[in-house]
């Protein structure tokens, strides 16, 4: 019994192995015939243009996913890469070149120049678009006479009531000699007594301070205060030259959001002449004959002659436009508390036809406020045409109407204050 089933496992062993040699006798034969191929001439060529377009193959797979065939009169498969891109086979034994694929490698896409920097370009490139910034003009282009420019920054921190000056740098200073050694002094007005002092930069016309300081002032007042920047070149005898100065009104506008902003002025020069009897008011006349609108700044005014034992001292000016020596409309502007110097740099526009100039005027008067809703006036001055202004006053109109477009700037002093 033991002897059959020995027999019986043994024939089945010898013919698992038996089909095992036929299966494997089988696939050598397929693959042999697979392998075995007439060489053609161009075979090195096209392999290597085969190898050189891989990248290309692998962005074009779904141009090329249809299966793997042998045309007649070819001994082997054409690989998918030369497949309707470089080289086919024709049945007349020859070989041509087919059209460009539709998707070229991306070495080989064109880099064209575009305006767009979000524009597609080469893999691996620089697109100099995406690097351009936009010129600063700030440091170029400088005005005729132009004593310097000042860059500064301010920040009112409203918990703390602390104003943040930051002093960055001033181009383009004119000093009175070859070198220059400036420095900057900062006044909180109308405070004059009080002043922080920068550092002195030594034989530079473009110095670079970076410097900060802290002023400590209320909400309440903070937004009646000026920021005076005053630029002095030091000589060797260590004496105080000044080169100009600058005034920075600090308005609501400036201080909101409890933000840094960064601003630049022109340094403008002190008026050497001393203040008339009633004071001296400053501010630019404009016109626009295309809109038909006469713009008027004020300034800053300077020798005041202000009345403290009269309540809360604070002044304004109002403008009035006047035809014919009847009143149009009026404007005025913010009040500056306590100081015979105030500054406003404010603006204000009037609808005025060009037909009426030779019969219109402008009254600016300066006002003090008192107890109430009161207000006494300090001084006045009329600007106009010849009917009814002579000397600086017409000047100044003479010049607006000259210069169209164009802010023209001057002092002028103040009269009795008795108006019409």
């Amino acid at each position: 019994m033991a002897e059959q089933l020995a027999l019986v496992i043994g024939g089945i062993v010898g013919g698992l192995l038996l089909l095992l040699v036929g299966v494997s006798c089988c696939l050598w034969r397929r693959l042999c015939a697979t392998l075995a191929y007439e060489e053609l001439p161009g075979t090195p060529a096209m392999a290597t243009t085969a190898t050189s377009s891989g990248l290309g193959d692998k962005l074009c797979q779904q141009h090329a996913r249809t299966p793997p065939s042998r045309p007649p009169g070819v001994p082997f498969v054409v690989p998918p890469s030369l497949r309707g891109r470089d080289w086919v086979p024709l049945h007349s034994g020859e070989w041509t070149q087919a059209p460009q694929d539709p998707c070229p490698a991306p070495e080989l896409l064109p880099h064209a120049p575009s305006s767009n920097p979000g524009d597609t370009c080469v893999v691996g490139t620089i697109n100099p678009e995406l690097y351009k910034s936009s010129e600063d003009k700030s440091e170029t282009d400088f005005p005729a006479g132009c004593l310097g420019r000042l860059w500064f920054s301010v920040e009112y921190q409203q918990e703390a009531e602390r104003l943040l000056v930051g002093l960055i740098k001033a181009r383009q200073l004119q000093a009175p000699s070859e070198t220059c050694s400036p420095l900057v002094k900062l006044h909180l007005l109308p405070d004059e007594r009080r002043f922080l002092q920068s550092k002195t930069k030594r034989k530079t016309s473009n110095p670079q301070f970076d410097e900060h300081f802290i002023f400590q002032v209320s909400s309440k007042s903070v937004t009646q205060r000026v920021l005076r920047f005053s630029v002095y070149h030091v000589d060797r005898q260590r004496k105080h030259q000044l080169l100009g100065q600058v005034l920075f009104p600090l308005k609501h506008e400036t201080l909101a959001g409890d933000c840094r902003r960064v601003i630049w002025r022109d340094l403008e020069a002190e008026s050497l002449e001393p203040p008339s009897e009633f004071g001296d008011l400053q501010f630019c006349l404009g016109y626009n004959d295309y809109l038909s609108r006469l713009t008027v700044v004020v300034l800053r005014a300077k020798g005041l002659r202000l009345q403290e034992d009269r309540g809360v001292v604070s002044v304004f000016v109002r403008v009035s436009l006047m035809n014919h020596n009847k009143f149009v409309k009026c404007k005025k502007t913010s009040a500056v508390l306590g100081s015979i110097n105030p500054v406003y740099n404010e603006t204000f526009s009037f609808k005025t036809d060009a037909t009426e100039l030779d019969t219109a005027s402008l009254s600016l008067t300066v006002m003090q406020s008192l107890e109430g809703d009161k207000s006494r006036p300090l001084g006045r001055v009329v600007v106009g045409p010849y009917m009814y202004t002579r000397g600086r006053e017409l000047e100044h109109w003479d010049q607006m109407l000259s210069r169209p477009k164009e802010l023209v700037k001057r002092w002028h002093a103040l009269g009795p204050a008795s108006e019409p």
